[in-house]
């Protein structure tokens, strides 16, 4: 009579224990528990612009009346709200039309210039060797501490006084009106742009191959050379992560717009006019949610458009190899 023994447990191989601290908890993340929490705050997050969208459409009554959620009992849809928010021509309407053609001639150029001046400036300081590099390098990182409040000051001095020395006249004062007030908000918001850019740029340039560098300058590449066949096609997602977050902090914001660009039609965003709406209007709700749904479809759209490559720029530079 023969016996056989049990054999031994086989243990599991290396490739399927997680072998570092990051894969167990990307392991985590791929259960169906984890899923679920992230469709519930997916949705929980979703809820309030889904309910703002609906009451755009509503008529001004049932909004005043019935929550956002009747519409699905009861539908009623105008385009009434839309209209008089862009289009009304009555002081109390919104008139967002012109404001908001304002705010994309002042965030397109807002991103445009950070992300030129932060990629020439990012790759110079991370492949060309000059005396004071690394000094230059932490002053510009150390201009991410000043609070972007204590610089309106003196930046609103700078446009409006010029600039003088010992009572001599370096730089005389900008006086622009009407739409040239466009060209300060450009530069405050290029300015206040530009230490994070290089800072995020920096990193990523900084990461690329030497090996690829060094073979391109045997070849006879110069720096420009270098950095347009080369750089540039590498970054494209770093420059669209920092593009989107650019886009999205210039079209929502208020400050810097009511400081330089003033509250006139000529010049002021949209973000303006919403305020003076809530401040004056704030009982006609429905056009305070149109008017927001307006502010809000261009980021969300450019958002969606270039989620691949903000997702790509935030793990790029993240590890290396």
């Amino acid at each position: 009579m023969t016996t056989t023994t049990p054999a031994p447990p086989v243990a599991k191989s290396g490739a399927d224990r997680p072998k570092t601290a990051a894969g167990r908890v990307r392991r985590r993340l791929n259960t169906r528990v984890a899923s679920l929490v992230s469709i519930v705050i997916a949705v929980l997050w979703t809820l309030p612009t889904f309910g703002l969208f609906v009451s755009s459409f509503r008529p001004e009554q049932e909004i005043k009346t019935t929550g956002w959620w009747t519409f699905f009992t009861d539908p009623q849809i105008t385009f009434e709200n839309y209209q008089d928010v862009l289009f009304g021509r009555s002081s109390s309407a919104g008139q967002l039309a012109s404001y908001f053609v304002n705010s994309v001639v002042i965030t397109l150029p807002s991103v445009l210039f950070p992300l030129a001046f932060a990629a020439l400036a990012a790759y110079a300081l991370a492949w060309i060797n000059f005396r004071g590099r690394d000094w230059v390098y932490i002053g510009i990182f150390a201009l991410q501490i000043v609070p972007l409040q204590m610089a309106l000051v003196p930046l609103l001095s700078f446009f409006s006084q010029g600039v003088s020395v010992g009572g001599v006249q370096i730089m005389p004062a900008w006086d622009l009106d009407d739409e040239q007030r466009f060209i300060q908000v450009w530069f405050a918001h290029t300015c206040f742009a530009l230490p994070l850019a290089v800072f995020l740029l920096h990193n990523f340039i900084a990461q690329l191959p030497g090996d690829l560098m060094e073979a391109a300058r045997v070849d006879g590449a110069t720096h420009p050379k270098i950095f347009r066949s080369i750089v540039l096609p590498l970054i494209t997602p770093a420059l669209a992560a920092f593009g989107i977050f650019q886009f999205l902090w210039v079209w929502n914001d208020l400050l810097v717009a009511l400081i330089f660009a003033g509250g006139g039609n000529e010049a002021a965003p949209l973000t303006v006019r919403l305020a003076e709406l809530a401040g004056t209007r704030g009982n006609e709700w429905q056009r305070l949610t149109a008017g927001a749904f307006v502010s809000i479809v261009v980021p969300l759209i450019v958002f969606l458009s270039l989620q691949r490559y903000f997702v790509r720029g935030l793990l790029a530079g993240s590890v290396k190899g």
